[in-house]
């Protein structure tokens, strides 16, 4: 396990072991929801989630499985205003508005600039907006956005890993300086920060694994970051496929994503959540599972640590 001593690929390289992206609408956001998240007071808020359909990210991480739902050009403008319009009525009132866009928010062949407007118009009742953005394109473009805006912007900024050698092999075309720069520089114009990180890429144990994303939280919250989500890597965008059968990746455990998540929060020095979407994969025993999400939603609802649930039933692979 573990991705060191694997060569770099390039984007088309990457590119070229992917299956095929699914058929979206530029005018309709491809998935929204309503969600909950403890806010950095202490109050459990409801959050409307829009997943924006706009053009690819450029930068092609190698764990990235995004794409998906992506146009291959441009976004058109004006169609982010129509996905909003058609999304938003269904997800009010909400206190954080998250527009995720499989990428950067300040990519202008994505989010189109001369859109920022009717947007900002559309979020006006929210106390929070939250979007997301590489390190390297973070700069006054986010306050032209952030001045638009009723509530307080918050941007979310992938660091992934702080283990140097992984982090340059991810096709993410940038260093940890890149995103303590960013976060500094966000902290310092008034915006929030939080950080993405990814657990199971760094090998060549569970162990060592555990370390880094630990250590990769304590570099992210040192940088300025109030809230660190983890989020465990997975198949399905083609090279992950080929290294996991190859056995230079194994999917993170369940309880692994649980440990990490007591680790960050023992850390006292900000907000830890870790994404449960589609988490269930990651369990050893299907029948036992849905306690043990249980038990960490509870955590990131709470921010405080809850016991793991034992698997009782005797059906756990390491059983």
């Amino acid at each position: 396990m573990g991705l060191i001593s694997l060569p770099n690929f390039s984007t088309a390289a990457i590119r070229a072991r992917r299956g095929p992206k699914a058929p979206v609408d530029a005018l309709r956001a491809y998935h929204f929801f309503r969600e909950q998240e403890r806010s950095s007071t202490g109050v459990v808020e409801d959050v409307a989630t829009v997943l924006l359909t706009n053009r690819e990210c450029p930068f092609t991480c190698v764990f990235c499985d995004l794409w998906k739902h992506t146009l291959d050009n441009q976004t058109p403008r004006g169609a982010i205003v129509a996905q909003l319009q058609e999304a938003l009525p269904r997800l009010l009132p909400a206190s954080v508005i998250k527009l995720y866009n499989a990428g950067n928010f300040f990519d202008p062949q994505a989010i189109p600039p001369d859109d920022w407007p009717a947007i900002a118009g559309q979020v006006s009742a929210a106390r929070v907006v939250i979007v997301e953005n590489h390190p390297r394109l973070t700069d006054e473009r986010v306050l032209r956005f952030q001045d638009l805006l009723s509530g307080r912007l918050e941007v979310a900024l992938g660091l992934e890993t702080a283990h140097a050698e992984t982090l340059s092999r991810l096709n993410k075309q940038m260093t940890v300086a890149d995103f303590e720069r960013a976060a500094g520089w966000l902290r310092d114009h008034d915006c929030d920060v939080r950080a993405f990180i990814q657990l199971g890429l760094v090998g060549p144990t569970d162990e060592d694994d555990l370390v880094w994303t630990i250590r990769s939280m304590k570099t992210a919250f040192a940088a300025g970051a109030q809230t660190v989500s983890v989020i465990p890597t997975r198949i399905g965008n083609g090279v992950m496929d080929d290294w996991r059968v190859a056995g230079h990746f194994c999917l993170p455990q369940l309880k692994s994503l649980y440990a990490v998540q007591q680790h960050g929060l023992a850390l006292r020095a900000g907000r830890v959540f870790v994404d449960l979407w589609n988490v269930s994969e990651f369990a050893d025993c299907s029948s036992c599972a849905p306690q043990q999400i249980v038990a960490m939603n509870t955590m990131n609802l709470t921010q405080q640590p809850v016991p793991w649930p034992e698997c009782a039933c005797g059906n756990a692979a390491d059983a």
